[in-house]
Formats: C-alpha cells, structure tokens, sequence
C-alpha cells in the first residue's frame, strides 16, 4: 500500500486533461512535492506543481528528470499519443510506430530511469495510466491498442522484477475520458477529475490493476464472459467511428 500523503511524486504529460487531474488531486491528498513532466515549453506548469521540461522519447530528457528528481516516491506514467488512425489500413504508416514509442518505450525508458530513485527512497509506487483498449484489441483505436496492451505487460513484469525493492506498480484501466484526446468520441465521458480519484484510491489500497470508471470495468467484464462475441462488436464500432471521422 502507498501513502500519498507526504508523497513526492512525478507525472509525466501532466499540462492538461488525466494529467493535469493527478497533479490536482496529488496536492490536494496531501503530496509534498508535485513535479509536473510537460513536453512542450510553450504549455503552461500547473499551479502548485514544480515543473520538469520532459520528452519522456527523448533519452537525454529522461536521465535530466532522473536527477532533477531525485526525491521522486511516486511515478505517474501518463504521457501518452493516439494518432487516430487505422492500423493496417492507413494513410499513416509511421504512427503505429509513434504510439508505440510514446506509450511503450517511453513509459519503458521512464520506468528504467526511475527504477533505482524509487529503489533509494524506500521503494514507492509507478502508476502506469492505461486505457481498456491495452486490455480488449480495440480495432477502432489503430497502433493505440496494441502499445497500451504492451505496457499492460510492461506493469506486470515490472512489478515482478522490482519487487525486492518493495515498489508497487499499479495499472489504471481508463474508458472513455473528457480530454482533447478524446475530442472525437462520441457519447459519455468521464472527468479527468474523477479518473485521478478512483485511480489514486486504488494506490492507496494497494490495488494491482483499477478500472477507472463504468466503461472500463463493464468492458473487461464483457470481454471475460465472451471474448469472440465481445471482439465481433468491437469491430462493428471500427465502421462507426469510421463514418464519424472528423472531416
């Protein structure tokens, strides 16, 4: 279990949307110290966090953070991509290799980095923040789905390989969120807000995996039951979304 209060804590992709929402609700539990990772130097820090210029694909970013941060006992790997676009059948034949590199290998780099820091604080936490779609192949998600589904595993195996140093690795199962991500979706949607909420209690109890929200849990648990069934109708959505696809 991790105690969030008193916490140091670093979020990547933390200037907006789920990111922006964990550094609110981190301060507000009661976090020492917030460090806001923001890859773009023209996005703003967020108010009360200390910021951290961070292109969690960039390596020399990444050890900079390392030793910027070196009090960190709390990871929050939200920094994500999602280009929108068909895997297979795409006019974007790099982007699957983008979603990947952003979702899995920087999350990858992040975790390596951070690894040891946690290790001398006295273990901490890495919260991987992950979507339904690296739990169920979303056809309609492209290159997102399978770099999600990657870092899925990339939790779980890290959670074994640290575990000797007491780090616990919690993964957060997200539906469909209110943020500029999302913007094309159609339907409901959660507050970032309340996705910081569920997401950090279930660090608090100790909570190995979290579904974040409805969506979320009543998609695993379709899935679960009828695994055929359940991919048969994911593919139905493909046609959909397809149809309303911006432009």
């Amino acid at each position: 279990m991790t105690t969030l209060q008193g916490a140091v804590a670093l979020v990547t992709g933390a200037n907006r949307g789920v990111g922006l929402a964990f550094v609110q609700e981190l301060l507000a539990r009661g976090a020492s110290k917030v460090y806001a990772g923001v890859r773009d130097p023209n996005e703003p820090t967020p108010d009360g966090a200390e910021r951290v210029d961070l292109d969690i694909t960039d390596p020399e970013h990444v050890t900079a953070a390392a030793e910027q941060c070196g009090d960190v006992t709390l990871l929050v790997n939200n920094a994500g991509l999602h280009a929108n676009t068909r895997l297979v059948l795409t006019d974007q034949p790099d982007a699957a290799r983008r979603e990947m590199e952003v979702n899995y290998f920087g999350t990858l780099s992040m975790t390596r980095a951070f690894a040891p820091v946690l290790g001398r604080n006295g273990g901490g936490c890495i919260v991987n923040v992950l979507s339904v779609a690296g739990v169920v192949p979303a056809a309609f998600m492209g290159g997102y789905s399978p770099a999600k589904s990657a870092t899925f595993y990339l939790s779980a195996i890290t959670r074994a390989e640290l575990a000797t140093q007491g780090t616990q690795v919690t993964s957060l199962i997200l539906g469909s969120v209110d943020t500029r991500m999302a913007a094309h979706v159609v339907g409901n949607k959660e507050d970032p807000r309340d996705i910081a909420r569920v997401g950090l209690d279930g660090v608090e109890a100790g909570l190995l995996t979290v579904a974040t929200d409805k969506m979320a849990a009543d998609s695993m648990a379709a899935h679960a039951a009828d695994p055929e069934r359940f991919e048969r109708q994911l593919a139905k959505l493909l046609h959909v979304t397809e149809l309303r696809a911006p432009g």
